[in-house]
This record gives structure tokens, C-alpha cells and sequence, in this order.
């Protein structure tokens, strides 16, 4: 009878070290997606428009926006190409977003320093059917009608 405890004891102590070491590798691996998963959404998070605005003493201005949904925030370059020296520019700050785009009630607006003056905000938006393409906007949140792109592409 000794023997049969003993057995049982031995049986129900190695059931628990696999038991645990299977727990601890479960939570590797689940401490290991989502770490991944936080990292995707991060990368995913941060859209980059990049093209050619126009300018009117200049032959255009390069211009790259970051904008990361996530953390409501923004860096916005530019580069007046054509001019010597070639002057470049670098804004950072926080993002809002609007819903609603001139008749497109789902396109989205992003205001650029939001929490600054009206005089010292920039508004850029799409339209749900084309959000690959970014416009310019005018202080009245409207896309500039013009011959010439102020837009700015989508880079995958």
C-alpha cells in the first residue's frame, strides 16, 4: 500500500511540473503576441503623405507628413526645392481629427496644432473613397480649387 502512495504522489508531482512549465510557456508566448501585436499597431499607426506642393517663388515645396493616429501627433517637413540655398522646415505638434469632408460626411479632416491660434493651425483631408490621397486645405477647411496639386500621397 506504501508502494501504491508513493506512486501516486510521484505521478501527481511530475503531472504538476508540466502542468506549470506548460503554463509558463503559454504565457511567453502570450506576453510574446501581444508585444508584437502593440508593436504592429505602432507601425500601423504612423501614416506617411509624402509629394510636391506648390510654391510661388520656388519650384515646389518637397513635403512629408507623418502622422500618428495613436498618439494624436504629427511632424511635418518641408523643402522649398529650386531656391539657394534650399531651405527646410520641420513642425512638430498635436493632431485632431474632424469627420466630414465638404459633401462626404465620412471623409476626415486632421488639423494640424490644434491647440495652437487658429492662425498657426494647417488642415489636411481626405475622402473616404481616396484616402491615399491628402489635400491641402483652405482656413475654411475646404479643398483649394486649382490647376495645380495640393495634395500629397500616400506612402506604403
Amino acid at each position: 500500500m506504501k508502494k501504491i502512495f508513493i506512486l501516486a504522489f510521484a505521478a501527481v508531482i511530475v503531472t504538476s511540473c508540466n502542468s506549470k512549465k506548460s503554463k509558463d510557456e503559454n504565457n511567453a508566448v502570450l506576453t510574446d503576441t501581444i508585444a508584437n501585436n502593440e508593436k504592429e499597431d505602432t507601425v500601423e499607426s504612423i501614416s506617411v503623405y509624402e509629394g510636391t506642393l506648390p510654391c510661388a517663388d520656388c519650384e515646389g515645396i518637397k513635403t512629408i507628413l507623418k502622422i500618428d493616429a495613436v498618439a494624436n501627433k504629427f511632424q511635418l517637413s518641408s523643402i522649398y526645392e529650386g531656391k539657394q540655398p534650399e531651405k527646410s522646415f520641420t513642425e512638430k505638434g498635436n493632431i485632431n481629427t474632424e469627420r466630414g469632408l465638404e459633401k462626404d460626411p465620412d471623409g476626415t479632416i486632421f488639423i494640424l496644432n490644434w491647440d495652437k491660434p487658429e492662425k498657426d493651425q494647417t488642415y489636411y483631408g481626405y475622402y473616404s473613397k481616396n484616402p491615399e490621397k491628402l489635400y491641402l486645405l483652405d482656413r475654411n477647411k475646404k479643398v483649394i480649387k486649382s490647376k495645380l496639386d495640393y495634395f500629397l500621397e500616400l506612402n506604403e
